[in-house]
């Protein structure tokens, strides 16, 4: 949700200038960087230019829709801003002058060389010299993403729905792809796990050795959950946030800080903002074991068999009986989604989740998926009409294999939800 414009700042040295900000990671990043203190400023068009010009900051991050006013404001820049017109760090000079760079540029090339020494064994020049890179979306972020592209040696083609080169035959044009970069918001939170090309069209792509995505929340957008399912490696893009702001930090601050803080900074961001996600047979302690998590951990806890009866004002028990095992799905799958979208929970699905593949991506693009395996004579069947129906046994035999397939971590019961939680916690390493 976006926020209200704020009353400008002048006297804070670093921040954030964008709109509309809404949540941010850039505080925390910037904590740990030590550009510090770091406030958002979510300004409105006819606050920025004023803000930029004679607020007292000593540097600054911008984002949309403001980089391109940042770079005309500034009066010098680094080759990069004259490159491509747009900025995303401005540092105030000691003579009072302000000077922009692009550090987007340096926090993808940074992702980029990792990720092809990583995943696919060579330096980013080794990896792509002579690959054929597509790269999904023509605005600003694009723009840095082509130039540190060209930086490894590679001469990327741009697939735009305004432009010639569109979705439209993507297939016929660039079935030879080896890498794709998508720079669009498909895919981005809260419009999440959508992607801008579908599993099938990268099926079609024999040649697919990796995919990038510059968007970093969701943690697995669509496209990579795509890659997932072909076996193909992939990431999405808080790697280049955190990079980029270690280059910005690095302007603010006037020193060099040494990026291996990046991978530090990266499992802090994790650690606090991926959910976790129970899964099991109804009656297992899903509910029990993840209130308990959630007061270890100190996060919210959400039961989605309760968000379903708040939504609905009807239990999950009293839809099945009266409109149908398939109708209660649908409503599951919604409200599952809406709430594994977001960071930080720990969420307890429903028993059947399971049985809806498409499912799994809602429950694993934000979160690690912990399986609460109770023994079966140890299920119950009161108040639960599947359960009662089929009999549990016939239900553990239909879902236990979605149910270990989809898990990161099974916790073997304990014989107490505490002891529960915290086998979920160790084997989780939070």
């Amino acid at each position: 949700m976006a926020t209200q414009a704020t009353t400008i700042q002048r006297g804070t040295p670093f921040g954030l200038v964008g709109h509309p900000l809404g949540h941010s990671w850039s505080p925390k990043i910037h904590d740990m960087l030590g550009s510090i203190p770091y406030e958002l400023h979510d300004l409105m068009p006819d606050q920025v230019e004023d803000f930029i010009r004679n607020g007292a900051w000593q540097g600054l991050n911008v984002t949309i829709p403001y980089k391109a006013v940042a770079a005309r404001l500034a009066d010098s820049c680094s080759e990069r801003v004259r490159d491509l017109g747009v900025a995303n760090t401005l540092v105030r000079q000691p003579d009072g002058t302000i000077f922009a760079d692009n550090t987007d540029v340096l926090g993808f090339s940074w992702l980029l060389e990792r990720f092809c020494q990583r995943e696919l064994g060579a330096s980013a020049i080794e990896t792509l010299s002579g690959r054929r890179v597509c790269v999904l979306g023509s605005g600003g972020a694009s723009m840095a993403v082509q130039a540190a592209l060209r930086n490894a040696g590679s001469k990327p083609s741009v697939i735009s729905r305004h432009a010639a080169d569109n979705y439209d035959g993507f297939l016929t044009r660039h079935a030879d792809a080896e890498l794709l970069v998508n720079t669009t918001p498909v895919g981005m939170f809260p419009t999440c796990p959508s992607s801008v090309l579908s599993l099938d069209t990268m099926r079609r792509l024999p040649h697919l050795i990796g995919v990038l995505d510059v968007v970093y929340n969701p943690t697995r957008t669509g496209i990579c959950l795509n890659a997932e399912k072909l076996g193909v490696p992939c990431e999405t893009g808080l790697a280049m946030l955190v990079s980029q702001a270690l280059y910005s930090s690095e302007l603010f601050q006037g020193k060099v800080i040494d990026d291996s803080v990046v991978d530090a900074i990266l499992r802090s961001i994790l650690d606090a903002t991926e959910n976790v996600v129970l899964i099991g047979m109804p009656g297992s302690g899903k509910t029990t074991t993840g209130k308990r998590l959630a007061r270890m951990l100190g996060r919210p806890f959400v039961d989605i068999d309760d968000a379903i009866s708040q939504n609905t004002g009807r239990s999950a028990a009293q839809i099945i009986r009266e409109d149908g095992e398939d109708a209660f799905r649908e409503i599951e799958t919604q409200v599952t989604g809406s709430y594994c979208a977001r960071s930080g929970f720990v969420i307890a699905c429903g028993g059947g989740v399971v049985t809806r593949r498409a499912n799994y991506d809602l429950l694993h693009q934000n979160g690690r998926i912990v399986l609460i395996d109770r023994p079966i004579e140890q299920l119950g069947s009161d108040e639960r009409p599947i359960s009662q129906e089929k009999g549990v046994r016939r239900l553990a035999l239909e879902r236990m294999d979605a149910y270990r397939s989809w898990a990161d971590v099974i916790v073997t019961c304990t014989g107490s939800p505490a002891g529960d939680a915290q086998q979920a916690r160790q084997l989780l390493g939070l």
